[in-house]
């Protein structure tokens, strides 16, 4: 093992990662041990993320590595490494496969010093204005000159008299004028918490008639409240219970998921991660405890993590019923595969203290947990009771379980593959989380509405869920139907297509069909649309691209590049766009769009023109009247320059003529 400088380093060559941790130099494919690490400088989330290392056998072990399809298992450039896990004996290790400005962060680096140019009105007619001034500059130019040579003034006088006329017409003054406005408004800003890096957008957002809208910690809440919990039991589901009720399922099967299905990890004391794991964690009342440097250093295997109920819980021993099985014993976490946004899952396997078989939990998206379980434990209802919770703005994640089979061991389970591990499991019900919209979201959405300043929603969260936020903010009123556009690619000889649905009373209605209904109504709808429907239209239907995102409203399952694909269509349609999110994958947008607002105060907001202190969307209306000011004052100085340039040209040129005839 050897030093060497970051500069040094070359894809290929293996490093070690420090127990205490560092910034990393490099993306870098992690090939031993755990790491945890804070990726805000990339995100804009604060979040802890675990880091696992790439499988070693089964079928994700014999593709190929892809930056995008092994993001859980790469560090990247730039993030700090907080902590890292290993076996005894055993040194945490990372392969280097990216560096310099080919990483994560050099990309980003590299947008930010050459940001793809935003063309404004204003400034391309200023361009204009002032070409015609140094056009009529230089007719008075040869003008002057011509008059002088045939009343024969000496050529010194000719020189300066007739450059002279070049500088009164074309004021040397203005682009200094101009930034007056924009210097004052800047500070106004700076004294109600908005920060500007990029002066030249302020007279940008005194035109903006559209703003698009992150959801999860913009329009509402950052964190999520734990609702209730409605657990399945013999394929029907049980009355749904509240989050106080919890205490009461203490010691089931359905609790115990709860308490160990998540990626939490103790960091100086203090429990961290995902904040929805964080909810569903401390709901259930039960402690986590990780293992010490000195216990992973007498041990061979890797100490589990363990979660144990609380000591005032008094277990109620029913063995007959498999959901009331007695869990008031220590459970040690002994395998995580985190959660993946491809997969929309992540799952741990685990065992009860004094027990030989282990048990496999499953949580993530609803829909895809049920397609996992065996199907007489899915409920009947689940479709319709999943609807129902989505409608009403809830966030809905199930939960599955299974006993493994005896035969495996600890190492075993080690280099299992997640698919073999996620199959074949039972349905064990939901968990129903609230998130709240922020208090100051309607009255700014109501105030710019009556600015006619089109608001629409761009987030990853479920399409329903969004369209319940989009109401209950106001950005979708109570009398204004929305339509669903449901796009489907090519598959098995069948052409792409795209179905078209309300929200309330579905309507079918196939792509090319005339229904009348839809003309007769008055023309307050809206379209909704997710990502995977929004990069079909874009690929099969490209002629339908712009009028989906004109009557477009709410756009869900968003992936970051798509946020920005669609603040480019905007752009294209002659909208002047501004974006407001929360820093987090919004980075792009943010970038591309006319006027990017971030409301996260870490290092991506570097990205983005304007950051504001205020955690809410309050800061848009108060950019936008300075950005109106600031227009109106570069507008008006821009015509008093010009005006008093051309006056002063015409009172030269005529007093030139006749001083030179007399």
């Amino acid at each position: 093992i050897s030093t060497a400088m970051s500069t040094d380093l070359v894809p290929g060559d293996v490093i070690i990662i420090p127990a205490n941790g560092m910034v990393m130099p490099c993306d870098a494919v992690l090939v031993h041990g755990t790491c945890i690490v804070n990726e805000s400088m990339l995100t804009g989330e604060s979040v802890p993320v675990t880091k696992t290392s790439l499988p070693s056998s089964g079928e994700e072990a014999a593709r190929s590595f892809n930056m995008e399809e092994h993001k859980r298992h790469t560090l990247f450039c730039g993030t700090h490494v907080i902590q890292t896990r290993f076996y005894a004996g055993e040194l945490v290790e990372a392969v280097v496969v990216r560096t310099g400005f080919s990483t994560e962060k050099g990309q980003l680096v590299r947008s930010i010093l050459h940001p793809k140019p935003t063309d404004f009105k204003l400034y391309h007619d200023a361009y204009l204005f002032l070409l015609c001034l140094v056009g009529v500059a230089g007719i008075g130019f040869i003008y002057t000159i011509i008059l002088s040579i045939m009343n024969k003034v000496p050529a010194k006088t000719i020189i300066i008299e007739s450059l002279d006329i070049i500088t009164i017409t074309v004021p040397p003054a203005l682009p200094a004028a101009m930034t007056a406005g924009i210097v004052y408004a800047q500070r106004r800003l700076r004294r109600v918490g908005i920060y500007c890096i990029s002066p030249q957008r302020i007279n940008m957002c005194g035109q903006l008639n559209l703003v698009c809208f992150d959801k999860t910690g913009t329009l509402t809440e950052d964190g999520l409240d734990l609702w209730g919990v409605q657990t399945a039991e013999g394929g029907r589901f049980s009355p749904p219970e509240a989050d106080a009720a919890i205490e009461s399922l203490v010691n089931t099967v359905f609790v115990a998921g709860m308490a160990t299905c998540h990626s939490l990890t103790k960091i100086e004391g203090v429990l961290s991660g995902d904040p929805l794991d964080l909810k569903m964690f401390s709901a259930t009342g039960w402690i986590l405890e990780e293992p010490t440097e000195e216990e992973t250093a007498l041990h061979n295997p890797i100490m589990p993590t363990v979660v144990r109920p609380p000591k005032h819980s008094v277990p109620e021993a029913n063995q007959n019923n498999p959901l009331t099985h007695n869990m008031a014993c220590e459970i040690g976490i002994v395998r995580q595969f985190p959660f993946s946004s491809t997969l929309q899952r992540m799952s741990v396997v685990i065992r009860r203290l004094g027990e030989k078989h282990m048990h496999a939990y499953l949580k993530g998206a609803p829909e895809v947990v049920a397609s996992l379980c065996k199907p007489h434990t899915v409920p009947q209802s689940f479709t319709e009771t999943l609807e129902t919770y989505t409608r009403q703005g809830f966030r809905v994640i199930a939960l599955a379980h299974r006993q493994l089979e005896s035969k495996l061991s600890w190492h075993k389970v080690q280099s299992l593959s997640r698919d073999l591990i996620e199959t074949n499991m039972e349905f064990l019900g939901l968990i129903i989380m609230q998130n709240k919209i922020k208090e100051e979201t309607a009255g700014v959405l109501l105030e710019l509405r009556q600015a006619n300043i089109r608001t629409l929603m761009v987030t990853g969260d479920n399409l329903l869920t969004a369209i319940s936020v989009a109401r209950d903010c106001g950005m979708v009123r109570a009398h204004e139907r929305v339509i669903i556009a449901d796009a489907a690619p090519p598959k098995d000889f069948h052409p792409a297509s795209i179905t078209w649905h309300y929200t309330e009373n579905p309507i079918n209605l196939e792509h090319g069909v005339h229904d009348q209904r839809v003309t007769q109504q008055e023309q307050s709808y809206h379209f909704a649309l997710t990502g995977r429907a929004f990069a079909v239209v874009t690929e099969y239907f490209p002629q339908l691209v712009q009028k989906l995102v004109l009557r477009g409203t709410v756009f869900a399952r968003m992936a970051p590049d798509q946020k920005t694909q669609l603040v480019e269509v905007l752009q294209s349609i002659d909208y002047t766009v501004g974006m407001c999110g929360d820093g987090a994958n919004d980075c792009g947008a943010l970038k591309r769009a006319h006027s990017g607002i971030s409301l996260s105060e870490l290092e991506a907001s570097v990205a983005s023109p304007f950051t504001s202190t205020t955690s809410n969307i309050s800061c848009v209306p108060n950019l936008i009247r300075e950005g109106r000011a600031a227009l109106i004052t570069s507008f008006c100085v821009f015509k008093f320059m010009a005006l008093y340039s051309i006056i002063q040209y015409l009172s030269v040129t005529l007093l030139y003529s006749v001083n030179t005839w007399y």
